[in-house]
């Protein structure tokens, strides 16, 4: 019988600790400049569980509490194995959380609300719940003491909802090399949902497209640059030479992509006026979702060619579709229509995890054995750092066990019976891996 068989989930352990994490939510929003989060007063619970455990009290667990701003620490668990036996890492549950408005939930968002099965509060599925979950794993670990030859590592980190901010969450434990012995073995990223294994996500950029016309009476429209006509002219356009030349990528298939890349709109914006009046300028705002296949700065540069294009003959674009008087240059005037395009920062690469590799094989049987079966898939979903993650040399695999349809929504919700789970597939991963290894 394994070690690790004597694991039992202790539901009540679990709800009171993701109970107290969740009644710090309000502290942990990231949205700055208005909310910066204060990540210590998730960790201090997180931490009152596990140094009683620590070598400094006489128990096996290795803790450190590393900041890089003052109250946005990150919390690094190691529960050693063999030397030389490699390491098992789950990386990624986070600290933060994206905002809650109290005024559009039905409960109080920073409550912990316990109905039945269901856990309800914001951070349960993104990513409280998983910090809880974790917690609880490395809590067992060093009370049951399992001789395991590969390093079991835990990584809680600051700052991931939010990319405009960097020095202070995962990025800077790479950069001084505080996270190297995990590319040793798997590195399983636990910040998704639904239960299976998301092996693909994609790179984002929004964009936002400025269109300048000509102002003037709609009832003289031969006199005028619509911006509003140019706009969704030029878009059409831009969408066309898009998916012409980031078509459905044959590896989207194998990995389960439910959608190729897309670039769309989301957001229409413009100066107000008189109903008789064209406007002089429009703002379409909008992203851009790239699989992995595709480099997000190849694209980002191709939808700019697009626009040069365009500016350069706009009244290529004007065909008769907007009617007989509907002009995107006035040479008469010298005038024509422009686009104006703005690339936002926090650009993201998508990341393909290897299909390839022991802790992906270790991945699918762990889930094989608990849940049944494994149905991995992929979302052009994006996850910060793990991209960056697997190009310094990291194998990254991503999992989680909230539910997708609460992430970042109102009435976050989880259920405990995920969790449960969950909690067995992690310990069922680390027997999978320790037989690999021993192998």
């Amino acid at each position: 019988m394994s070690q690790l068989e004597k694991f039992e989930f202790d539901k009540e352990r679990f709800v009171t600790l993701l109970g107290k994490l969740v009644g710090e939510a309000k502290y942990l929003q990231n949205n700055p400049p208005e909310l910066v989060p204060v990540e210590d007063r998730a960790a201090r619970h997180v931490l009152e569980v596990l140094e009683p455990h620590s070598v400094e009290h006489g128990g096996p667990l290795l803790l450190q509490h590393v900041s890089y701003v003052e109250g946005r620490g990150n919390i690094i668990v190691e529960y050693p194995g063999e030397p030389g036996g490699g390491v098992i890492s789950f990386v990624g549950a986070h600290l933060d959380v994206v905002t809650a408005n109290p005024e559009t939930w039905t409960f109080d968002p920073f409550q912990l609300k316990v109905d039945g099965d269901k856990l309800q509060g914001r951070g349960v599925t993104d990513c409280l719940g998983h910090v809880a979950l974790l917690t609880e794993l490395f809590r067992q670990l060093a009370v049951l003491q399992p001789k395991l030859k590969p390093t079991v590592l835990g990584c809680f980190i600051a700052n991931e909802e939010n990319a405009t901010l960097t020095g202070v969450g995962v990025d800077e434990l790479v950069k001084h090399g505080l996270l190297d012995k995990c590319k040793q073995g798997p590195l399983y990223w636990v910040d998704t949902a639904d239960s299976q294994p998301c092996i693909g996500t994609g790179g984002i950029a929004a964009w936002q497209l400025t269109v300048h016309g000509k102002l003037f009476h709609s009832g003289l429209p031969h006199k005028a640059v619509n911006p509003i006509e140019l706009a969704m002219d030029a878009v059409g356009e831009i969408q066309r030479r898009f998916y012409q030349d980031f078509a459905p990528h044959p590896e989207e298939a194998r990995y389960g992509f439910a959608t190729c890349s897309t670039l769309k709109p989301t957001q229409w914006s413009y100066p107000s006026g008189s109903i008789n009046q064209i406007p002089g300028a429009v703002t379409i705002s909008g992203d851009m979702r790239v699989t992995p296949f595709y480099e997000v700065e190849e694209v980002i540069a191709k939808v700019r060619s697009y626009v040069d294009d365009i500016n350069a003959h706009p009244d290529s674009l004007a065909k008769g579709q907007r009617g007989p008087y509907s002009r995107y240059e006035l040479p008469d005037e010298d005038l024509k229509g422009r686009l104006e395009l703005k690339i936002f920062d926090n650009v993201g690469k998508g990341v393909a995890c290897n299909l390839e590799s022991k802790g992906f094989k270790a991945l699918v049987e762990a889930f094989t054995d608990v849940l049944g079966d494994c149905k991995p898939y992929s979302i052009t979903g994006s996850l910060p750092c793990i991209r960056d993650l697997q190009e310094a040399g990291f194998d990254v695999q991503t999992m989680g066990f909230g539910k997708l349809a609460a992430y970042h929504a109102n009435n976050e919700y989880g259920y405990l019976s995920d969790f449960e789970k969950g909690f067995r597939v992690l310990v069922v991963l680390m027997q999978k891996y320790e037989e690999a290894v021993r192998q």
